[in-house]
């Protein structure tokens, strides 16, 4: 294990936390030749880490020492102000940016704390499993200091492509959230659907096979209500109405076949307030309205589709 420290201007980085996306980082850095420090709560992960060339360090502190970039990439925020806490006096000076997953209130937090402790600070937030770091397929988004993201934005590149979303440093972990919402989504959506064709017997890799080219055909038409949401007219032609994306149908039938309905009558919910409303010869994409701002009578108007189906 070296034991010489560095200035806070020296190359290299330090990487706090060896989960499964912790290693993976620091093995890509290693790949393309940078010097890098680990350390870990668990010592013994950094195993495989230090017999491909990185430094060791045994505690947070001496691991910050060695560079002048901090990376941080562990289980939860409370992980992350547990281990930099004790050792802020360590990070004075030092560029700190913290890769794991947090709310976007956490990161802004975190951004405070690094202002009062004179530390330059990044939040990011990874777009990739950890097989996927190092491909043309990852991405990771960050957010806070822009001058922080130009200085380093080679030396992060190896890991992925990096998108820059802005100085709110909670802006980062929101969009990535967001994503993931949409993605949750989705899959819910293929989960329930396989769960009623299972009732007449179809296996959920048939119902999927015959899903998925649907699927594809329609992810185009994102593009296009995205651009009416931002229009703020869904009145434009040829749109599918409010009126005609009555779900009953689809309810009824998953409820008669003993499946559970909970997540095809939120949407339902969502399109009767907006139908209450009177938009119901508007488009589809109108439920955005009602996500965005929230009224009074959720449970209500989920209770009323379900009562109705």
């Amino acid at each position: 294990m070296t034991t010489n420290t560095s200035n806070p201007t020296a190359p290299g980085l330090t990487l706090l936390g060896l989960g499964q996306m912790g290693a993976a980082l620091a093995g890509r850095m290693l790949d393309q030749g940078r010097a890098v420090t680990v350390w870990n709560r668990t010592p013994e992960r950094a195993a495989p880490l230090v017999a491909r060339g990185a430094a060791s360090a045994e505690t947070p502190a001496e691991a910050i020492a060695r560079n002048g970039l901090v990376v941080t990439c562990l289980l939860r925020y409370a992980s992350v102000r547990e281990t930099l806490d004790p050792v802020a006096a360590s990070l004075r000076g030092r560029t700190l940016i913290d890769l794991t997953t947090t709310t976007p209130d956490e990161a802004r937090e975190l951004g405070r704390w690094a202002a009062e402790h004179d530390v330059e600070y990044l939040n990011g937030a990874i777009m990739a499993t950890p097989y996927q770091i190092g491909t043309p397929v990852a991405r990771i988004l960050y957010s806070g200091a822009p001058d922080v993201f130009a200085r380093h934005r080679d030396l992060l590149a190896p890991w992925a492509e990096g998108v820059y979303d802005g100085p709110d440093a909670g802006a980062a972990s929101l969009i990535d959230l967001a994503m993931l919402s949409g993605m949750y989504h989705m899959f819910a959506g293929l989960f329930h659907g396989a769960a009623m064709a299972a009732t007449v017997g179809m296996s959920a890799q048939d119902f999927a096979s015959r899903t998925i080219p649907l699927i594809e055909s329609l992810v185009a038409h994102f593009a296009a209500d995205a651009a009416i949401i931002d229009g703020g007219d869904y009145s434009v032609p040829g749109q599918q109405s409010l009126d005609f994306s009555d779900l009953s149908d689809i309810l009824r039938t998953s409820e008669e076949a003993g499946v559970d309905s909970t997540t095809i009558a939120a949407i339902q919910a969502l399109i009767h307030r907006q139908r209450e409303a009177g938009h119901g010869a508007e488009g589809f994409a109108r439920i955005y309205e009602t996500l965005r701002h929230p009224e009074s009578g959720r449970d209500e108007a989920t209770e009323a589709v379900r009562g109705s189906a």
